[in-house]
């Protein structure tokens, strides 16, 4: 049986293709989703606490490297094979090289609840994922067409000090600062509560990418396609990445469901304001709408399957 918070995303997902009534007011999904990422790096900061090593920042920086390197591989392959235009080439491969927290929250939850060991750092992985890949994707846009963006300033501003930046990184700092037993009189609360915030979290998301989906775009295969066959080709590469920084079986899987996803939430921001001739549309529904749901159906175990053929 899959995890049932992944259910709760089907249920989202056939709600919205059947053309339901059933929503999520905007005020309780912007309260489930800071709840979500502040939850995340609260689990994070209190798994570090009094296991920070001198290894860690080689291990962050290896990470944050992957996350740049990632659209330098994807750029050609979309403008050449997928056949899309410069700027949506790099406005997609700065979507795949970024990172879902949707997606890490369900793998995160996935090996938890199958027991499994998982370092504590992986919600600083989600941190170091989330702007390389973005800067990478700019500036290669800017070097291909020689096109400069005048917001580069706020740009930066808007990526840094997003809220799920600042939720994750200071849910990190506070959870690693007060630790489980001095800080059990909140953080107790958000733990316990973080299984049914990911699944109504989920159903929400299910909803988002049934609208992507209607009506479904016939003129675009080798871009729907590339959705699909891009997750579980990343997944390996963050599973190759894993063994060789020696992660154990957990952790790996999480690894490998963060490099597979693809970002719609920092990297749509950033992409707006950075290059306004990439359709934003597009990959939404690409990262949104055929991604996500492959990632949390279907790829999360498969890389499970094929880290453990590994490890």
């Amino acid at each position: 049986m899959p995890d049932i918070v992944v259910t709760f995303f089907v249920l989202g997902l056939v709600a919205g293709l059947l053309q339901s009534d059933l929503k999520i007011p905007k005020a309780a999904y912007d309260i489930l989703s800071l709840m979500l990422m502040l939850t995340i790096g609260l689990k994070g900061g209190l798994a570090l606490f009094g296991n920070v090593s001198s290894t860690l920042l080689i291990e962050l920086a290896a990470i944050a490297c992957l996350g740049a390197l990632i659209p330098f591989a994807l750029i050609p392959l979309l403008r050449v094979v997928v056949g899309l235009s410069t700027a949506n080439a790099c406005s997609v491969a700065a979507h795949y090289g970024s990172v879902s927290a949707g997606t890490f929250a369900v793998g995160l939850s996935y090996v938890e609840n199958l027991g499994l060991e998982y370092s504590p750092q992986v919600t600083l992985y989600l941190v170091m994922l989330e702007l390389p890949a973005i800067i990478v994707g700019l500036a290669m846009h800017k070097r291909l067409t020689g096109e400069s963006s005048d917001a580069s300033q706020g740009l930066w501003h808007e990526t840094l000090t997003n809220r799920g930046v600042v939720l994750l990184v200071g849910g990190v700092f506070i959870g690693w600062l007060y630790g489980p037993e001095m800080g059990a009189s909140v953080t107790d609360l958000f733990i316990g509560a973080f299984s049914g915030v990911l699944a109504i979290f989920l159903l929400e998301m299910g909803l988002t990418a049934a609208d992507t989906l209607r009506p479904f775009p016939k003129n675009a295969t080798r871009a729907l396609a590339f959705a699909v066959i891009a997750p579980p080709i990343l997944g390996c590469i963050g599973i190759g990445a894993a063994v060789l920084l020696g992660l154990s079986l957990g952790t790996t899987i999480i690894l490998a469901a963060m490099v597979a996803s693809a970002s719609y939430i920092a990297a749509p921001a950033a992409i707006r304001v950075a290059i306004p001739k990439a359709d934003i549309g597009l990959a939404m529904l690409l990262s949104l709408g055929l991604t996500f749901p492959f990632n949390v159906i279907i790829g999360i175990p498969l890389y499970h399957q094929l880290a453990s053929a590994l490890l």
